[in-house]
């Protein structure tokens, strides 16, 4: 459980860092100083990509585009039990993208996990494919 949540923590961290509701984000700052400051603009995107291929390809090889959308599903429909109970509202729009990027971190971290938690469940060890 510990190492989910490490995985999320590090997927949370990624997505938020790329866009948040704070003015502490990539998008933000670059469009306030990209004149000034373009190297370390271009130079924190490329890390935030490089962080992206890492999570987007490890979901993608473990769960796949289907279970990609079936995690969104869940998620969504998780959300829409919490606005359906009262706990979030659509008047807040910093809630909702929050909300947003936990919910695409989750998605990045099981991606992240599955393997982990297949081995957990079944026994079994999944294997990279040796072409590669």
């Amino acid at each position: 459980m510990t190492g989910f949540l490490t995985r999320w923590g590090m997927a949370f961290s990624l997505v938020a860092a790329t866009y948040n509701p704070t003015q502490w984000n990539y998008v933000d700052w670059t469009l306030n100083h990209y004149e000034t400051d373009l190297a370390i603009s271009v130079l924190s995107g490329l890390l935030l990509l490089v962080g992206y291929i890492i999570y987007v390809r490890a979901t993608l090889r473990s769960i796949g585009l289907f279970g990609m959308g079936l995690v969104v599903a869940i998620i969504l429909s998780g959300v829409w039990v919490l606005f359906d109970q009262g706990y979030l509202t659509l008047v807040n729009r910093d809630q909702i993208v929050w909300t947003g990027l936990a919910g695409l971190s989750f998605v990045l971290g099981i991606g992240l996990s599955w393997s982990h938690v297949r081995r957990l469940l079944s026994g079994q060890s999944d294997m990279d494919d040796l072409g590669d």
